[in-house]
Parts: structure tokens; sequence; C-alpha cells
């Protein structure tokens, strides 16, 4: 027997309670990003103080490193499991 089209399986459920959940995490990391950023332009403006210019750039790199991974590992990897 189908089950109606209105009914979603526990599976179903899960897998859309998991992607709403990586949709606040990435929602929370585009913030930090692009927060990050506009510190950076601020430091940079100002020149003053070069070990925080280089770890907000850090930051910058490692923020959009997370955002890639994190959107790839779920959006985008269907149903092949991730390789660590």
């Amino acid at each position: 027997m189908s089950q109606p089209a209105a009914e979603r399986s526990v599976e179903q459920v899960a897998r859309e309670r998991a992607m709403g959940e990586v949709s606040d995490v990435l929602l929370t990391v585009e913030h930090a990003l692009d927060r990050a950023r506009r510190a950076l332009k601020m430091v940079r403006k100002d020149g003053a103080d070069s070990n925080a210019e280089l770890a907000l750039v850090d930051a910058v790199k490692e923020l959009e490193r997370v955002r890639k991974r994190l959107t790839q590992d779920t959006y985008f990897a269907g149903d092949a499991l991730r390789m660590l």
C-alpha cells in the first residue's frame, strides 16, 4: 500500500529537519563572513593593526571554506556518503 502524497516518511521528516538546521548554520556563517569582511575593510582603512588585518584575512578565508564545505556536503551531496 502506498502512502498518500501528504504523508511523509520518518526519514523525509528527519532529512527536512536536518536541512533546516544546516540552513540555520549557513545563515550564521554568512552573517559571520559579512561581519568579518566589514571588519577587515575597516581595519585596512585604519591601517593601525597588521596582526588584526592578518587574522581577519584568515578568518574570511576559513569562513568561506566552511560555507563551501557545508553547502557541498549537504545540499549537493545527494545520497553519497562523505569520505573522511
